[in-house]
């Protein structure tokens, strides 16, 4: 039996972008991340944070207690 002849390669596609839209999408993408980062961190996720820095286990009060425990005053 004889091997198959191989198929004849063809010239890789032209990829990548010129970089006149490069820069535009840079700049689109910056504009996008600015309003992100101008929107803040939500109080609850600063408090995660704090409670995880602080060593608390999420989920619970200061106290080490369930947020939603029944019967707290």
């Amino acid at each position: 039996m004889k091997d198959p002849k191989p198929l004849p390669s063809k010239p890789a596609p032209k990829s990548g972008l010129n970089a006149e839209i490069q820069a535009r999408i840079g700049h689109q993408l910056r504009a996008m991340y600015d309003d992100v980062v101008k929107q803040g961190v939500p109080d609850r996720f600063a408090d995660l944070i704090r409670k995880l820095d602080a060593g608390e286990p999420p989920g619970t009060d200061g106290e080490g207690l369930p947020q939603n425990s029944i019967g707290r005053d």
